[in-house]
This record gives structure tokens, sequence and C-alpha cells, in this order.
């Protein structure tokens, strides 16, 4: 068996589990909660390379939160420390590492230090490490203080939403790493078929339709957007997820370049800190650290589908 990327999430069968998120407080504008959603009292810390804290980057830009809560970017290269804070100082805590806010939260922490990061200032601890929760909180909890009238996970669709998103999940956004972190050859199929065939089911579903629900970005399309956008550049080739490229799919094609043409949307993409994180951070599968030149692909391309 190869070594693996992350042991502690590595089974012995060879496929990969990811860890579960350990802090979920939540956010309320209702002041339900301890964690009232004031302006600038959270901060969040996020990676450019990684597409779950590209979530919080989005959603934080969509809703023109930029001015209500801060945002550090670490730095893409990730060694045994963990992520860094190089480029981007820590305006918040002075910290070097991001581990320092998970031991400051939790000094018994011994987990894996993952990204994004919505943090308290006010109480000095990290309020919830979980994506999918970071980004319903910015979308709804905020709205005194951003765009009210952008509402990504409308009630009417909630149900929907939550369907499309735990297949989503699955079988793409986690799949990619479920097939690029296996250490056998059965875990790799096991993630990478089905990977594919969600691929082709969703070309075919927006064959008909612009978006997941029709007319109306929603929430389910930011999340499916922050995977198929690295799947070129990353997950073809330092995944194994070789089967097709995002390319040969004419509707996924241009419904990303359609998302990353939406107005901002194209600030939060870096094609530079994305290529080097993978390439250069994940030697048990890049030994070398070389991080390829290509793919030479336009997302400005027109899209088609206005």
């Amino acid at each position: 068996m190869m070594q693996a990327e992350f042991p502690q999430e590595s089974k012995a069968t060879g496929e990969f589990r990811r860890q579960v998120s350990a802090f979920r407080r939540q956010v309320r504008a209702d002041g339900s909660t301890p964690y009232r959603a004031d302006a600038n009292r959270y901060h969040l810390y996020v990676s450019s390379a990684c597409p779950w804290a590209h979530r919080a980057i989005l959603v934080r830009k969509l809703k023109k939160l930029e001015d209500v809560i801060g945002m550090t970017i670490v730095d893409p290269i990730r060694d045994q420390r963990g992520w860094a804070f190089t480029a981007d100082a820590d305006p918040v805590n002075g910290f070097r590492f991001l581990q320092e806010a998970y031991y400051k939260t939790d000094k018994d922490w011994d987990g894996r230090v993952t990204v994004p990061v919505l943090w308290d200032k006010l109480t000095g601890e990290i309020v919830n490490n979980e994506s999918s929760e970071i980004m319903r909180m910015l979308n709804s909890e905020f709205d005194e203080f951003g765009d009210a009238q952008l509402n990504l996970y409308p009630a009417a669709y909630a149900k929907k939403i939550d369907g499309l998103n735990q297949w989503i999940y699955e079988t793409v956004n986690n799949g990619v790493y479920r097939a690029g972190f296996a250490t056998t050859q059965s875990a790799y199929e096991q993630a990478a078929i089905p990977l594919f065939e969600s691929l082709k089911k969703l070309d075919q579903v927006l064959s008909q339709q612009r978006y997941l629900l029709a007319n109306r970005i929603t929430e389910a399309d930011w999340r499916l957007f922050t995977t198929l956008v690295r799947f070129d550049p990353v997950y073809h080739c330092h995944f194994k997820c070789n089967w097709n490229r995002l390319v040969d799919f004419p509707n996924l094609w241009a419904y990303v370049r359609d998302l990353y043409q939406q107005p901002g949307v194209a600030e939060t993409v870096d094609f530079d800190q994305i290529k080097r994180h993978y390439f250069i951070t994940h030697r048990t599968i890049n030994p070398t650290g070389i991080v390829p030149v290509g793919p030479n692909i336009d997302f400005e391309e027109p899209h088609g589908r206005g």
C-alpha cells in the first residue's frame, strides 16, 4: 500500500475518510446564541487554494461583507507545521501558524488543522470550521450589513438544495479527494467511477437548464463550482481523475465559465496558489514538487448560457 497523505484519515482498505469538523458554534443575527452577528466582530482565516475555504471567500464577496468580516489568506505551501501566515500577516492575533488558533480554542487539539476558520475576536476562539455552515451564516445572518437581496438558500428550494449538496459532496466535492488520497487500487476506483458518473449526470442536467435549480444561482452551484474550477488544473492530473477532462463535458464546461464570469467571482480564483498548493504540498502524491505549466484553458471564453 502506498503511503497515505493524511494517515489518521486513511483506513486499512486504502480509503480516505475526511475528518469531521470539530467546531460547530453558530452565529445568529437574533442573538439566540452567544455569537451575535455584529459587524467587525468576526474574522475569516482562509486559503485561496482550498475549495472548502473558497466557498466562504465567495459568499463573503457575493454578500458584500468585505467591510464587515475581515479575512486573512494563509500561505498556499503547507508543511508539517500546517497552514502558515507568511505573505499575509495575521492582523488579529499575530499567529504565525493557523494551528495556534486551534490550540487557543482547544488546548488538547490533536486533529488536522483545516480552513476555513471563522474566528470570534470578542471571545478569542474559533466559532466554526465547517465550510457548509459558514456559507449559511454568511448568507443569512449578516443581512443587516451586507446584500440582503441575495439569498443563496431560499426556503422554497431548501429541500432540493440539500439533496443536491449531499449527492454532489459525496461523489464530486469529496469524491476527487477520495480518489486522490486513496492508497489502494480498489479504493481509488470506488471513488473515481462514481465521480465521473456524477459529472456525466450533471452535464445532462445542465443541458436542460442554466443552473442546478433552473435559472437561479444557489448555494448548490457555488459548492459545485469550487471543485469544478480546480478540476482540469489539478484533479485531472494530480488526483488521477482522468477519465475525462472538465472541458470534455460541454454543458459543465460552459456552466463553470458562466459562474466564473459572474461579477466578482474571478477575483476569488487564484490558479497560481491553487496549483502550487496541491503539487508542492502533497509530496506523497507528487514527490518532486514540480508544478505543471498547464493546462492552457480560458475561463473568460464566452459561455453562451445567457
